[in-house]
C-alpha cells in the first residue's frame, strides 16, 4: 500500500478528467477501463490517497493473504491493474454494499480475466473508458466544441489552425498513448514494436490463449490493420491474413483471436446506427473496423510520412475507396470523436446503406437523440459533392438532425452557406 501518493510529474489533464469530476462526488466506485498505457493509473494516481498496486507480486500475496486490505486507508482507494487478482472486484463490490458513500474506491484494468467467476459490478462499480490522448490532449487548441454542436443551437464555427497535412500524418505516426509521447522516430518505431509484440507473447497467454503460431496472430493484426475504415467482412480479413494459403483458418480458430483483441481494448470498431424509427430503411449493420490508435494500425503495416503522403498502398490489402492514409485520418477523428463524445455522454456511431449507396463516417447520438453526422475528406478544401450524403440525411431525418460536420485538413473553420460546418481536425474539441 502507498498513502497520499503525489500526482505523476508532468501529468497532463485528460478529456476523462471531467468525467471522474462529475461523478466521484456521486459514485462509490469507478472503473476505469482501456488498453495498456493509455494513461489510466496516471489518471487515477491524481485522484488517489490510498493505492493498492496488485502487478506488484509483493502486494498481491498480501492482499491474498488478507483480501480486507484493499477496504482499509484513506479515501480515495486506487486497486490498480485488478484483473490480476480477480476476487478483488468482488471485495470492492461488496464494500459497496456495505456503504455506498460516494468517492471511495477506483479500479483501473486493461482487460476483463477470462475464465473468472466474478459479479458484473452492474449498479456498483461504474465503468468509464479510456482512450488514447486526443489532439486537443496533445496541445492542439480546439475552437468547435462538439457538445456545442450536439445542443442544435447551430453555434458558430470559427477559428483557424497552422495544422497541415504533414503535422497529421506525424500525429497519426505517432500516436495517442502518453509515455511515448516527444520519442524519437527511432525510439517510437521500437516502442510501438515492442507494445504489439506484447500483446502477443504476454497479453494473449494471460487471457487463457495459448498460440502455437504466434506469426498467425501477428498476421491477423495486421489484417484488422489494413481493413481499418472500411466495414470488410470476416472472410475479407481472413483472405487479407493468410495470402496464398488454401486450407484457411476455421471461425472456431480465429474468434477468439478478435475477442481477445477486443477485450484487450486493441480491436476498438464502430457500430453501425440502427435508429428504431422508420426514416431510414435498408441500413447495413455491419461494424466498422478500427484499432484503438491508428498509430498501431500504421506500424503494423511498416507505414512512414514519405510512403503516406506519396500515396502509396500496403502490400497486405483490403478493398477500399481512397488511399491507406485517408483511413489513417479517418481513424485519428474517430479517436477524436469518442473521447470528445464520452465527455458528452454521447455516442459514435458509422451509417451505411446495405447497398453503399449512402455512407457517412460518423453518427454522433446525443443524450436527447438528437445527431450530428460527420463526414471525413483528407483534403483541405470542400465541394458540393462532398456533402451530397450529409444533405441525403437532412432530408431524411429532419430536426432530428441537430448539426453537420465536413472534418478536413484545412486551416480555417466556417459554416457554409448551406448550413453544413467545415472544421480542420485539430480545432474539433471537446
Amino acid at each position: 500500500m502507498v498513502e497520499s501518493r503525489p500526482a505523476p510529474i508532468g501529468y497532463r489533464r485528460r478529456t476523462v478528467d471531467d468525467d471522474l469530476d462529475a461523478l466521484m462526488p456521486g459514485l462509490a466506485a469507478i472503473s476505469i477501463e482501456g488498453p495498456k498505457a493509455v494513461g489510466k493509473t496516471a489518471t487515477a494516481l491524481t485522484r488517489a490517497a490510498t493505492v493498492y498496486q496488485l502487478d506488484d507480486i509483493g502486494q498481491r500475496q498480501i492482499i491474498e493473504a488478507d483480501p480486507n486490505r484493499l477496504t482499509q486507508g484513506a479515501l480515495p482507494i486506487l486497486v490498480d491493474e485488478w484483473q490480476k487478482w480477480p476476487p478483488s472486484w468482488d471485495v470492492i463490490r461488496r464494500a459497496v454494499d456495505a456503504n455506498p458513500s460516494p468517492g471511495r474506491f477506483l479500479l483501473t484494468g486493461s482487460a476483463s480475466p477470462t475464465g473468472v467467476d466474478t459479479h458484473s459490478g452492474a449498479g456498483r462499480i461504474v465503468p468509464i473508458r479510456m482512450r488514447p490522448m486526443s489532439l486537443a490532449e496533445r496541445g492542439f487548441t480546439a475552437s468547435v466544441s462538439l457538445a456545442k454542436l450536439l445542443t442544435g443551437s447551430r453555434p458558430d464555427i470559427s477559428g483557424s489552425t497552422p495544422a497541415t497535412l504533414n503535422d497529421y500524418v506525424i500525429e497519426i505516426l505517432a500516436g495517442g498513448f502518453p509515455g511515448m509521447r516527444g520519442l524519437t522516430d527511432r525510439q517510437l518505431r521500437t516502442a510501438l514494436d515492442g507494445y504489439l509484440d506484447r500483446v502477443v507473447d504476454r497479453d494473449f497467454p494471460e487471457q487463457g490463449m495459448t498460440l502455437r503460431r504466434p506469426d498467425s496472430l501477428r498476421s491477423w493484426m495486421r489484417a484488422y490493420a489494413a481493413a481499418t475504415a472500411t466495414t470488410a467482412s470476416f472472410e475479407t480479413i481472413r483472405d487479407a491474413a493468410t495470402p496464398g494459403v488454401g486450407n484457411k483458418p476455421s471461425l472456431t480458430t480465429t474468434l477468439p483471436w478478435r475477442d481477445i483483441l477486443t477485450r484487450l481494448w486493441i480491436l476498438d470498431p464502430v457500430r453501425a446506427w440502427l435508429p428504431s424509427d422508420n426514416k431510414l430503411k435498408e441500413l447495413a449493420s455491419s461494424d466498422k473496423h478500427h484499432l484503438v490508435d491508428p498509430a498501431l494500425a500504421a506500424r503494423l503495416l511498416q507505414a512512414t510520412p514519405r510512403k503516406l503522403l506519396g500515396g502509396e498502398q500496403p502490400e497486405l490489402a483490403v478493398p477500399r475507396d481512397g488511399t491507406f492514409l485517408g483511413a489513417l485520418f479517418e481513424s485519428l477523428v474517430a479517436l477524436n470523436l469518442r473521447v470528445y463524445a464520452q465527455a458528452a455522454e454521447a455516442d459514435v456511431r458509422h451509417l451505411r446503406t446495405q447497398r453503399g449507396e449512402r455512407e457517412i463516417d460518423f453518427i454522433v447520438i446525443g443524450p436527447d437523440g438528437g445527431v450530428v453526422a460527420v463526414e471525413v475528406k483528407l483534403s483541405a478544401t470542400v465541394s458540393t459533392g462532398d456533402t451530397k450524403h450529409l444533405r441525403w440525411l437532412k432530408e431524411r431525418i429532419g430536426d432530428q438532425l441537430l448539426d453537420s460536420v465536413l472534418v478536413t485538413t484545412g486551416t480555417e473553420a466556417y459554416r457554409r452557406q448551406d448550413g453544413i460546418a467545415v472544421v480542420p481536425a485539430a480545432l474539433l474539441g471537446p
